[in-house]
């Protein structure tokens, strides 16, 4: 995390404002995204680089597992020459008799740093106690003839620590909170530059020389954590432009889709004895009403024949796949066989899962498990549908290249 501290006299929580070492932990991971090759950059799904942004930058508070504490003693010598009780002719030098020392030491969770920090309350005695590795070691030096109460007086320390760790609590909540948004920023803000610049020169004409050193390797810092996260994997090829279809237009062709539900109550007689392929149709008679006739079905696309494809010009830019519900591993394999027809440029799929006889409930919690559970499931995505889900998967072979997947479920009449 961050080591820049001052740790003479043992004083906690004393040393940094907290406010500066969030800062810092910004400053530095806006560097890290600035500092990645541009290639690398572009080749990784910006959600999956921000998720290793978060992981690395976020602060860690710090737990006391006070139940676990542990103490150990040994001889020592203690100098008396300050005892105002003692007469002592020369204080100018030490006075040693024998004595007893004593270690508390207490495990704790958490980035250790943060016991030197801060936070925007505070007292001006701050309690005193040494951080070893992942221990919080309270000391306590007294003559052997003495009977201190050590037991009472660590549970008080402890009590000061636990309350100045509750003081920092709110900086750092706040700080992770609004993380994954910083961190999404700075990657967006960049990708736009490099496109930006990218387009600038392509639009040139001339051909681009290639760079002898693209691709470099890059190493992670080292971070002072559990488990220190790694950037994701990507590409090792150049980066090029993806064809993308707007978001309103892919919402669009699902809304036009969803509506076939309502038609579907309004008519049950007319859909209770029709197919896969009767209902396929039905969809692509709608889709080109609405996307002037570039909707077609059983088309070759990679390696089979998707039920519905829309295309704009000479590029995919929408799948779907129609079945009927037939149980959680006929659904993995439709999810399959998506893949099988998406190639790496498709972006926008859906499945369209016809129920017929089957309690509505079985087939929405049989989509879900099914879903989250595929190897190339991603994450799950907000959407407000009421038989409908949406998630990220990811291409066979490459994490980085994404598409968005949205599922809709049609009570088809018996």
């Amino acid at each position: 995390m961050f080591n820049f501290v001052d740790k003479s006299k043992g004083y906690l929580f004393s040393t940094h404002d907290l406010n500066q070492i969030i800062e810092h932990q910004l400053a530095t991971m806006r560097q890290e995204v600035e500092a990645l090759e541009a290639d690398r950059l572009l080749n990784t799904a910006p959600d999956d680089l921000a998720q290793y942004l978060v992981e690395k930058y976020s602060i860690e508070p710090i737990t006391l597992l006070r139940e676990e504490w542990t103490s150990e003693e040994q001889e020592t010598n203690i100098d008396v020459r300050h005892d105002p009780f003692r007469h002592i002719n020369d204080r100018s030098r030490p006075v040693l008799i024998p004595g007893q020392r004593i270690e508390v030491a207490v495990p704790f969770e958490g980035d250790a740093e943060l016991f030197y920090a801060r936070g925007s309350q505070f007292t001006s005695k701050p309690p005193r106690a040494t951080v070893r590795n992942s221990e919080l070691v309270l000391i306590f030096e007294f003559p052997s003839n003495s009977e201190p109460n050590i037991r009472s007086d660590a549970e008080r320390q402890l009590g000061e620590i636990e309350q100045h760790l509750g003081w920092l609590r709110p900086q750092i909540d706040a700080h992770n909170q609004e993380l994954p948004w910083q961190a999404a920023g700075a990657i967006q803000t960049r990708r736009t530059r490099l496109l930006a610049n990218q387009g600038r020169l392509a639009s040139l004409g001339i051909p681009v020389k290639p760079r002898a050193n693209a691709l470099q390797t890059y190493v992670v810092p080292e971070v002072r954590r559990k488990a220190t996260p790694k950037l994701p994997p990507a590409a090792s090829t150049p980066f090029e432009p993806e064809p993308t279809w707007a978001m309103e237009h892919y919402e669009h062709a699902l809304s036009v889709m969803q509506n076939m539900a309502t038609l579907m109550e309004r008519s049950p007689s007319a859909f209770a004895k029709q197919n896969e392929e009767h209902l396929r149709d039905q969809f692509l008679f709608q889709l080109n009403g609405h996307f002037e006739g570039r909707a077609t079905g059983e088309t070759f696309n990679l390696y089979g024949k998707t039920d519905i494809l829309l295309r704009e010009g000479n590029r995919n830019v929408f799948i779907a796949e129609c079945k009927f519900w037939k149980g959680p591993k006929k659904f993995s394999e439709t999810i399959d066989q998506l893949l099988g027809y998406t190639a790496w440029r498709d972006t926008k799929t859906a499945i369209l899962m016809f129920n017929r006889g089957t309690d509505t409930t079985t087939v929405l919690k049989g989509i879900v498990e099914t879903a989250i559970a595929h190897p190339n499931y991603k994450r799950t995505l907000p959407w407000s549908h009421d038989s409908g889900f949406r998630y990220v998967f990811h291409h066979t072979g490459d994490k980085n290249r994404e598409f968005i997947l949205s599922i809709l479920v049609f009570h088809v009449p018996e």
